[in-house]
C-alpha cells in the first residue's frame, strides 16, 4: 500500500520506508527532526497528502503521543491481518532482518518469556529484544483500541489484508477518499514485499556479514556474488504450523481477536480457526 500511494501524483510518501523517527523505543532509521525532515524535502504544493510508514508505530506506546506532538491532524492507516499467520510472517522477517538467529519458528516463539528476562537474545536485537516479542506485536486489537485513545476513529483508516488481496482496487480508493485525493484511476496492484523465507539462518548472517566487510574496505560496486548468495539462500517455501502451534496460537489470540471484531464491527470468527 505504501508502494502504491507513493505513486499516486498527489501523494509524498518518504523515500525510507520506515524511518522510525517517532518510535522511541526503536529502533530508529532517523534519529534527528533535521534528518527526517529532510526526507520530505522534494514534497511540493501538488503534493496534498505526505506521509512514511513506519510499521513500528502501531506497537510502539511512545510513537502516537510523539506524531501528534509534531502534527496534531495526523491521520493513521492501519493494515492488520490475521495473527495466527502475521506471527510465523513477521518471525521469518526479523530472521531475514537478521535480529532472529533462531530459524525454526515454533522455538522462537517458545522462547518469548525468556527473552522477556533478557535470556537468549541475538547480539543483532541487543537493544531491541521486545522485536522478538512475536506475540505481543501481532496483538493488533489491543493496539487498535491504544491507538483510538489518542485519536478519534474517524481519523484512522483500518485495512484488513484479506480485503487487500481480494480486490486490491476497492481498498486503494477507500484510502483515497479518506484522505479526501481524487481517484487516479490506477488498476495494476503488483505485490511488494512477498515473505522473505531464508534456507539458512547462518548463510544470511554471513551474507551480511560479507557485505558489511565490502564496505569497510571501502568497496561501493557491486560483484553481483552477494546477489547470487541472497537469491540462492532464498526459500519460496514458509514453515508449515504443526497442528498443535496452530491451536495454541489460536487460543493466545482469541481474545484479541474478538477486541478487534469488536472495534472493526466485522465478523473476523474465520480467523479464530484458521486452518
Amino acid at each position: 500500500m505504501a508502494r502504491w500511494l507513493g505513486e499516486h501524483p498527489n501523494i509524498y510518501m518518504s523515500p525510507i520506508k520506515e524511518p522510525n523517527f517517532f518510535n522511541e523505543e526503536g529502533p530508529n532509521v532517523v534519529s534527528s527532526l533535521e534528518q527526517y525532515e529532510a526526507l520530505f524535502a522534494k514534497a511540493n504544493e501538488s503534493h496534498l497528502a505526505v506521509g512514511e510508514a513506519s510499521t513500528h508505530y502501531l506497537f510502539s506506546r511512545t510513537a502516537v503521543p510523539n506524531i501528534l506532538a509534531y502534527a496534531p491532524e495526523a491521520r493513521f492507516i492501519v493494515c492488520v491481518r490475521n495473527p495466527v499467520e502475521m506471527a510465523p510472517a513477521l518471525h521469518a522477517e526479523r530472521v531475514w532482518q537478521r535480529k532472529e538467529t533462531i530459524g525454526d519458528f515454533e522455538q522462537a516463539w517458545r522462547l518469548q518469556a525468556a527473552r522477556r528476562e533478557g535470556r537468549h537474545i541475538p547480539p543483532t536485537a541487543k537493544g531491541h529484544p521486545h522485536v522478538l516479542q512475536y506475540g505481543e506485536y501481532c496483538r493488533l486489537g489491543a493496539q487498535l483500541e491504544r491507538l483510538y485513545t489518542h485519536v478519534s476513529p474517524e481519523r484512522v483508516c483500518v485495512i484488513v489484508l484479506d480485503d487487500m488481496a481480494h480486490n486490491p482496487r476497492r481498498v486503494y480508493q477507500h484510502v483515497l477518499a479518506f484522505l479526501n485525493l481524487p481517484d487516479d484511476g490506477r488498476t495494476d496492484f503488483p505485490v511488494y514485499n512477498r515473505r522473505k523465507q531464508v534456507r539458512s539462518v547462518w548463510s544470511n548472517m554471513a551474507i551480511h556479514t560479507l557485505g558489511r566487510f565490502k564496505r569497510r574496505l571501502g568497496i561501493r560496486q557491486s560483484l553481483g556474488i552477494g546477489r547470487v548468495l541472497v537469491r540462492l539462500n532464498h526459500s519460496k517455501t514458509p514453515q508449515a504450523l504443526s497442528p498443535v502451534l496452530r491451536a495454541e496460537l489460536c487460543t493466545y489470540f482469541h481474545d484479541d481477536i474478538l477486541l478487534l471484531q469488536t472495534l472493526l464491527q466485522r465478523d473476523l470468527r474465520d480467523w479464530l480457526c484458521a486452518s
